[in-house]
């Protein structure tokens, strides 16, 4: 092991520190081709990625790039640069630390791009514009280790689809390069490993010593949670009673909305006046630095917030974190715990907060996950084509290049690992003309071949294009909202356009923990002014809305399977105790239908436990089915466990509605002709380079780009129905929006075993279905049906029949 320089131990002694074992096993494996470390919150995982490079850096001098480092998030970037500085100048080693990111002045780039730093943090986006520089072989000479921090939630996303392939080029260019992956939840470290592995090299996992368990329970309340809904707000006078007996509380929440909610209604609840923020990722940049500038200060004792604060940033001070609703998926749970007692060998503090009667059950199932370390995940499927396209762009800004040597380095990324020959070559010859039905338009005649072979940029201007639209980012549609002023007033963040387009001058709504009063929308800026007089709209805000996971489904399975629950409280035994005697339990390998009449119509409840995308749209496929075998359904409404569709007729036998073939053929038309389609599709083409969101004179808003991309999905289905990112959008929505994937899951474990119960009024398990939002209409013979009928009684009150 390379053994720590006097510098150091003198400055570990001073603090009365000492290194923990894992961060001496970094040490020692500084020349591993890479290596994943899974240590604790608050274990010194940071330290322990940075420790052979700053010991390297303190032995001798190093010119140019030493080390990357990439995080996530550019405010983790911005925390690691202070918490790194501080060692590095208290023991005066002539280190240079620089971050790089959105947030870089444009002089600060290009310096750093001419003198770079010894130790440069940054994004997978920065990385990707890095090495798109006719100068990228010159800027990464000499680049022995790159960090990559919270490195399992890139690995979910296809942001880290294309930091693996910018890694790919950096090992072209530095063929001794070292790969660290830091990360503390991991639910399968080898798969992880693999993901952070390159080529033939062998990446080692080193599992730090876990720390104590995590002190978690549920929040106890005295009044019981609501049927239905996200809000909490019940849970308010013991939430604030928290708050007060802690220093710095997190609560946090799975959507944007919820947490503005929920922090509108704390404020009006706290009469102590306690200083409280709210932080999530659609309020201001600014408005967000300032909340976490006090949160570092200790100024703050409670911030409800969202993912925007789920990774590794240091707050010393939180000693509680408070998960309002069910957490979804555990991994992210446990990520979330991690924010209190951010110590090593310090149990972190924990409360759940179900919002909802059927949350506790969920809430129950997680907390006995967490304890069995029991941490979930889904597999991810082969590395997306798009981000490839991509990929394929942005190595030609740097300059000529030759296919097969390109092939060669995408094909040693994990995720990239099967991909064959002809699809590089589908994906090259769509970045070179735009596909057969787009190559006879100039703009998408983008690549050349010389005659060597090698490919380049056809017009080397177009580089500059391709870089202001690198990324995998997908901003939704989103409007900035700003207070009304004669020349632009404070920024308070963005709204969703579609939200924009349903207000009218005098409507509230809620931003930044504050009510404002819609005034007008003047060059796509939402104008507001404050007003605190009435009941505010809900905005919507972009983000990701969370599906309960797999395993967790599962978990919850089985917990509804024992005999008794002595953990759960009071009434929510007695309510599922009753589900037993009116009904039955669902349980895992069948699939439990329920149908019954109420309020002059016939309900079918489908317990599918499949999560919420994949159960809305398994009412759409199952309503298709019932329109053809004559049941006339009127509509649907879905949760995460199950699916509740009203009608005129009664469900005699349920097993034909399942019929995987007839689903399949449903699925297959009704994706055909859908707007998810054609949303996938904008998504894929801006990430593909097929549509420039970013243009130098100015960006696109969210309906011109809808109205571009809708011409360009139409004429290709049209033209070419089998062109490359047609295939590319379809592949996109059966894993994302639909879901069809986990129905199809559902049915293969189920086969054949459902359940059909006929019963005499509701069941407890779907009573709440009946108060939940989000309702769908189905236009079909039900609605003709009625509406006849209707017509027969007016003309029968006219008396105009017989």
């Amino acid at each position: 092991m390379t053994p720590l320089p006097a510098c150091f131990t003198d400055w570990f002694s001073a603090r009365g520190w000492h290194l923990h074992p894992h961060q001496r096993e970094m040490l020692a494996r500084a020349d591993a081709p890479a290596t994943l470390l899974i240590a604790p919150t608050g274990g010194g995982k940071t330290l322990a990625g940075f420790l052979p490079t700053l010991v390297d850096l303190a032995e001798g001098p190093h010119a140019g790039l030493h080390t990357l480092y990439i995080s996530p998030l550019k405010a983790l970037a911005a925390d690691i640069k202070r918490n790194l500085t501080a060692p590095v100048d208290e023991m005066g080693l002539a280190i240079r630390v620089e971050d790089r990111t959105g947030d870089t002045s444009a002089h600060a780039k290009r310096r750093q791009r001419a003198d770079p730093p010894h130790i440069l943090l940054t994004t997978p986006e920065s990385l990707a514009l890095m090495i798109s520089y006719e100068d990228a072989p010159r800027i990464f000479a000499g680049l022995k280790r790159v960090v990559i921090d919270e490195i399992h939630a890139l690995a979910e996303s296809k942001r880290g689809d294309q930091l693996m392939l910018a890694l790919s080029r950096l090992e072209a260019l530095c063929p001794d390069l070292r790969r660290v992956g830091l990360s503390a939840t991991v639910e399968d470290p080898p798969a992880l490993a693999r993901y952070l592995a390159h080529g033939e090299n062998a990446c080692d996992i080193l599992l730090a010593d876990p720390g104590p368990a995590p002190d978690i329970a549920m929040l106890e309340v005295s009044e019981p949670p609501p049927w239905s809904g996200g809000g909490a707000a019940y849970a308010i006078p013991a939430v604030l009673d928290q708050i007060k007996r802690h220093k710095t509380t997190l609560i946090f929440h799975n959507t944007r909305a919820q947490a503005e909610i929920f922090f509108h209604n704390l404020w009006l609840a706290n009469e102590d006046d306690l200083p409280i923020a709210v932080h999530h990722g659609s309020l201001d940049r600014v408005q967000r630095a300032r909340v976490e500038a006090a949160m570092t200060r200790g100024e703050l004792r409670a911030i409800v917030c969202t993912g925007s604060l789920d990774l590794g940033i240091d707050w010393g001070d939180v000693d509680l974190v408070i998960q309002v609703g069910a957490p979804k998926n555990v991994k992210r749970l446990v990520q979330r715990i991690g924010r209190a007692n951010h110590r090593y060998n310090a149990p972190s503090k924990a409360l759940l907060v179900p919002a909802n009667r059927f949350e506790v059950v969920e809430c129950l199932a997680a907390l006995e996950a967490v304890r069995a370390h029991d941490l979930d995940g889904e597999a991810r499927g082969p590395g997306p084509r798009d981000v490839l396209c991509q990929h394929i762009l942005i190595r030609a800004c740097a300059g000529a290049f030759e296919a097969g040597v390109l092939y060669q380095e995408v094909a040693g990324v994990g995720a990239y690992a099967g991909l064959t020959r002809a699809e590089f070559d589908a994906c090259l010859e769509f970045c070179a003309t735009g596909g057969y039905a787009l190559r006879a338009y100039d703009q998408w005649q983008r690549l050349v071949q010389r005659a060597d072979g090698a490919w380049h940029l056809r017009d080397p201007r177009s580089a500059r294009l391709i870089r202001m639209n690198i990324g995998t980012i997908q901003d939704s549609d989103t409007l900035k909202v700003r207070m009304k002023r004669a020349r632009g007033g404070k920024p308070l963040g963005e709204v969703e356009e579609g939200f924009a387009a349903t207000l009218s001058p005098g409507d509230t709504f809620l931003i930044g923990g504050q009510i404002v009063r819609f005034e007008s929308l003047r060059e796509m800026v939402v104008e507001v002014s404050r007003d605190a007089g009435r009941k505010p709209k809900i905005a919507t805000f972009t983000g990701t809305k969370f599906a309960t996971s797999t395993q967790l489904s599962e978990r919850i399975l089985a917990l509804l399977a024992q005999p008794e629950w002595p953990d759960l409280p009071e009434v929510i035994r007695d309510w599922l105790h009753l589900q037993r005697r009116v009904s039955e339990m669902p349980k895992a390998g069948h699939l439990l239908v329920e149908s019954f009449a109420h309020d002059g119509r016939e309900k079918t409840c489908i317990y599918g436990f499949s999560g919420r995308n994949a159960q809305q749209t398994l009412g759409l496929l199952i309503t298709n089915r019932m329109e053809e075998l004559g049941l006339a359904p009127l509509g649907f409404v879905a949760t995460d466990y199950a699916t509740l569709i009203w009608g005129l007729e009664a469900v005699t036998d349920a097993a034909p509605l399942f019929d995987a073939a007839s689903l399949r053929v449903g699925f297959e038309s009704w994706l055909a002709g859908n707007a998810v389609m054609k949303r996938t599709f904008r998504a894929s083409a801006t990430i593909a380079g097929l549509i420039q969101r970013n243009i130098p004179s100015a960006r696109k808003n969210g309906r011109q780009a809808t109205m571009s991309s809708d011409i360009l999905y139409d004429t290709l289905a049209k033209y070419d129905p089998g062109h490359l990112l047609l295939d590319i959008t379809r592949q996109e929505a059966m894993r994302g929006l639909v879901d069809f994937g986990r129905i199809e899951e559902m049915l293969a474990r189920v086969d054949g075993r459902i359940t059909h119960r006929r019963l005499a009024r509701v069941s407890p398990l779907a009573a709440p279905l009946f108060l939940e939002a989000g309702r769908t209409p189905v236009k079909g013979a039900a609605e003709e049906r009625l509406l006849a009928e209707e017509t027969a009684r007016l003309m029968q009150a006219a008396g105009l029949t017989g």
